[in-house]
């Protein structure tokens, strides 16, 4: 077998993981939402250990964002898991980056406009049909069959993962480039 046979099998492993290990996070956004967890909440925690957060950082720092942040209907809160992940993964921490802050803030519009794409709106409110008049209760729903039959937002979790796990592994960081190009070389 030659060295470029090798790699191309190795490389097709790691993509078929890779693959797998994205389906599986989608999954367990959807699972974490379906066990009561809020939306941002659970697209976040799906994706924490590979960020640095323990799965209790994760649900802590998201849990404001629920129900179109605080349920008041605003920004989806499974876009605001997203838009939480972009900050943590290609997010700056120097004061003076502005290059790095209007990256990430590209990188923010660019995720939010794959979202309405996908799922026709950014705001909680029009994604669930609601005409809030502004007299919203923050008292969640009860998460009963009835819940999930009325409202999309099972799918929406769904959709907002796969965006955050196919955006990820296309925008590799430099750290994560090194790591797989080094994977695939071999020692003389």
């Amino acid at each position: 077998m030659s060295f470029f046979t090798f790699a191309s099998l190795i490389s097709s492993f790691i993509s078929n993981i890779i693959m797998s290990n994205q389906e599986d996070r989608v999954s367990e956004a959807v699972a974490l939402f379906k066990s009561g967890f809020n939306c941002s909440q659970s697209v976040v925690a799906a994706f924490a250990d590979k960020l640095g957060l323990s799965r209790q950082q994760a649900l802590l720092v998201s849990a404001s964002f629920g129900g179109g942040i605080g349920r008041m209907r605003e920004t989806c809160g499974a876009a605001c898991g997203i838009f939480l992940l972009a900050g943590l993964k290609y997010g700056t921490t120097d004061s003076k980056d502005s290059e790095g802050k209007g990256e990430n803030y590209r990188i923010v519009q660019e995720l939010a406009e794959q979202f309405k794409q996908e799922n026709g709106w950014l705001k909680c409110r029009d994604l669930l049909g609601l005409d809030t008049d502004g007299k919203e209760t923050h008292t969640p729903e009860a998460r009963t069959s009835a819940y999930y039959a009325k409202r999309p937002c099972v799918k929406i979790v769904e959709a907002a993962a796969r965006i955050w796990a196919d955006y990820e592994k296309a925008h590799p960081t430099k750290d994560e480039e090194s790591i797989s190009s080094s994977s695939l070389q071999t020692n003389p």
